[in-house]
């Protein structure tokens, strides 16, 4: 695992709220009954944890233990991977506030939790890897696929690993999910790659949970190199093996067809799979080559080293799939990071399939179909997490993606 890294985006009052009622929700999970969090002691409760809120209770994006100025200075140099200059120097100021002392005057909102000893998350994780650790907790934006993400610290400040909780329905299958796909890559001799380990998997007060190993993200970065991307791209691909066959008898277009039907009675649902009907009756004789992707390969979940690429977020990884989807999620997600413009982005990424999916080996002239495939797969992901209703800033596909899918199937020849 690395640090927590997302896409910049800009906090809005409707997100801040968001955030904030997330704290409250995020806090009742990790620390349940008979804990009680800025509540007065109970009989035979003492101090359980502390935390202050990074930057503050109305915009909580960090919760940074007080267990010592070493270990809080830790939380927050190694919680995220800055997308710029001015998000690099906010962040170094808050360390060296933590690390001086300072943080009474520039973090004010602070939690306290007590309950009985060794109870809450902190205890559960102690006893499972039998070390002891502080943790600090990221409070992500909305979206229906966010879930309690702790960094294990030690008490020296050292990243002991990542820890994820499953906590609905979603959340507990893609956690599962996760747990599967490392185990499985881990039988894998990668070179162009490195993942992380499992530490620990379980369940506690019914949530599912996952504990990885920190990858080596402190090592010193080198500029990323297309053909180094590609290389471990690739790689992914062919883990698990290659297949070949038509689009309309492949297990892919099958499972698909059960996506699409799930989804089919929603307006957006029900435009996406006349979409793939209209795609599959004309390309369905296409030859196409399939193998694993990672699900999620944005600029955001990996970080470039000089030997090797770190890769984490491993949640959405599956097999049998048209190659070279990571190399269009990966542009897609780089376009939308740099522009805003999520529909012109689409349209980009679909032009430039050729280019992006030539090192996969693809069948001639199968570029504009393996796009237009990956975003309907795409489009059927955010449907059934109903990422529209947990307020995610793109989860209305008809703002961006579906009016250009739809407009480039009706023209596919």
């Amino acid at each position: 695992m690395s640090p927590v890294t997302t896409a910049p985006a800009h906090l809005t009052d409707g997100d801040a709220a968001l955030r904030a009622r997330y704290l409250e929700e995020v806090l009742g999970v990790l620390y349940p009954p008979p804990c009680a969090v800025d509540g007065g002691p109970r009989d035979g409760a003492g101090p359980v944890a502390g935390y202050l809120v990074v930057p503050d209770a109305r915009r909580p994006r960090l919760l940074v233990p007080t267990r010592s100025r070493r270990v809080a200075a830790a939380a927050v140099r190694h919680y995220a991977e800055p997308q710029s200059r001015s998000a690099r120097l906010k962040r170094d100021a808050v360390v060296l506030a933590l690390r001086s002392g300072a943080s009474k005057v520039v973090l004010r909102d602070r939690i306290r939790v007590t309950g009985p000893a060794g109870s809450g998350i902190d205890g559960y994780l102690r006893r499972q890897l039998d070390t002891d650790l502080a943790i600090s907790v990221h409070i992500g934006p909305a979206r229906a696929n966010r879930k309690p993400v702790l960094q294990l610290i030690s008490p020296a400040g050292e990243t002991a690993g990542f820890a994820k909780l499953g906590v609905g329905p979603l959340t507990r299958r893609l956690v599962r999910a996760e747990t599967a796909a490392l185990t499985a890559l881990s039988h894998v001799d990668l070179r162009h790659l490195m993942v992380p380990a499992v530490r620990h998997a379980g369940q506690w007060h019914g949530h599912q949970v996952l504990v990885q190993s920190a990858l080596p993200v402190w090592e010193p970065r080198q500029p990323l190199q297309p053909y180094r991307l590609t290389d471990a791209m690739r790689e992914i691909a062919g883990c698990c093996g290659i297949s070949r066959g038509w689009l309309a008898t492949s297990p892919y277009w099958a499972e698909m067809r059960d996506r699409l039907t799930a989804v089919a009675d929603r307006p957006e649902g029900a435009a996406l799979a006349g979409a793939a009907r209209s795609l599959a009756a004309r390309a369905g004789d296409t030859d196409l080559r399939y193998g694993a992707w990672h699900g999620d390969w944005a600029p955001w979940n990996m970080a470039s080293l000089g030997d090797r690429l770190l890769v984490w977020d491993w949640e959405r990884f599956a097999t049998g799939v048209p190659l070279g989807f990571d190399a269009l999620h990966h542009d897609l997600q780089q376009r939308i990071m740099a522009s805003g413009d999520a529909a012109a982005a689409v349209e980009a990424t679909v032009r430039q399939a050729p280019l992006l999916l030539r090192p996969f080996d693809t069948p001639p002239g199968t570029a504009e179909l393996t796009a237009l495939l990956y975003l309907i797969d795409l489009a059927a992901r955010y449907l059934a997490d109903r990422q529209a209703e947990a307020g995610a800033r793109l989860g209305v596909l008809g703002t961006w993606l579906l009016p250009v899918l739809v407009r480039r199937v009706e023209g596919y020849q």
